[in-house]
């Protein structure tokens, strides 16, 4: 019988049971009370994972990158744990399929644990269940945790930049700077890694890139831009080395304990939000708000004072 019990899943996980780390990671999926629990349980066992984001449209290659990025650091006997974010599989559970089967190559490894994540039910969805997962490998022991998200929206661009590097992976001939602007992917990169560089154009884009980080606000540190070939494993030990260079700058003068500060935080904030927001949910399906939105349309109240009794029920409660 499959262990459901939280608590003897985080001891057995501690303990390098890797059925127990995918059970717990399937409690957050799903939410409720059973998440919650996982959540209390791991995150005082948490904190020395690093975590490497990796994200980009659709087609640049993260996957075959990510597999790259495994081989590499198991050469050096490091354990890694690769979380596969997939918000367009809410009902599968994010099963490893397409790209993500490259990954396999490491699926019998002792040292490796892949997962392939979507919400099911989780409160506040992927952008809050992801830091509990990774939690939950942090917890486990692995000391780096890859999270490769399927493409460049708002979600995967927030669940990547809650990394403490983010590899922003792209592809000769991507779009202009306004589009990588409008992304948002700009602001976020700590490292560019311009993949199937062996193709024309790759130059071009760098150049490209180099000119828009010109144009940036000035900043302590200036993501390098990286040439590689995932498919030829050209290029990915100088990717690795410029992630390695980054860890480096934010561990010398705390700069990375600040950003995982100011990240928990972030999250807690999103947690009230979405609370919150839940709280109110509830509050509207009250019969009173029948009586309040008549109200309102009629002009007999305005909408800052209706929100104001709508958080009184709810304060009420």
């Amino acid at each position: 019988m499959r262990r459901s019990d939280p608590s003897e899943l985080v001891d057995a996980a501690v303990r390098g049971d890797r059925a127990a780390v995918a059970r717990l990671i399937s409690l957050i999926e799903r939410g409720g009370p059973a998440a919650r629990e996982v959540g209390r349980l791991t995150y005082p066992l948490g904190g020395t994972a690093y975590t490497v984001g990796l994200t980009g449209a659709p087609g640049a290659g993260k996957s075959t990158l990510t597999n790259r990025l495994i081989g590499m650091i198991r050469a050096t006997d490091g354990e890694v744990a690769v979380l596969a974010i997939d918000p367009t599989s809410p009902f599968s559970g994010g099963a490893i399929l397409g790209d993500r089967v490259r990954m396999q190559d490491h699926a019998t490894d002792a040292g490796v644990f892949i997962r392939s994540m979507a919400t099911r039910g989780h409160m506040g969805g992927l952008a809050l269940a992801t830091p509990e997962a990774i939690r939950v490998l942090d917890a486990a022991g692995f000391p780096v945790v890859l999270v490769e998200t399927v493409g460049v929206g708002q979600v995967e661009v927030e669940i990547a930049g809650e990394a403490d590097t983010t590899v922003v992976v792209v592809t000769p001939g991507w779009g202009d700077s306004v589009q990588a602007n409008k992304a948002g992917l700009l602001e976020m990169a700590d490292v560019f890694a311009i993949n199937k560089a062996d193709r024309g154009g790759a130059e071009d884009t760098a150049r490209d890139l180099e000119q828009m980080l010109d144009l940036s606000a000035p900043s302590d540190w200036r993501p390098p831009v990286i040439k590689v070939a995932a498919a030829t494993g050209d290029g990915v030990d100088d990717l690795w080395n410029a992630v390695a260079e980054h860890r480096r700058f934010l561990e010398k003068d705390g700069r990375l304990e600040r950003r995982r500060t100011e990240r928990v935080i972030t999250e807690l904030g999103a947690i009230v939000t979405h609370q919150l927001a839940q709280q109110a949910g509830d509050a509207l399906a009250d019969g009173r708000f029948e009586q309040l939105r008549a109200e309102l349309v009629g002009r007999r109240t305005d909408p800052y004072s209706a929100a104001e009794e709508v958080m009184q029920w709810m304060s009420d409660s």
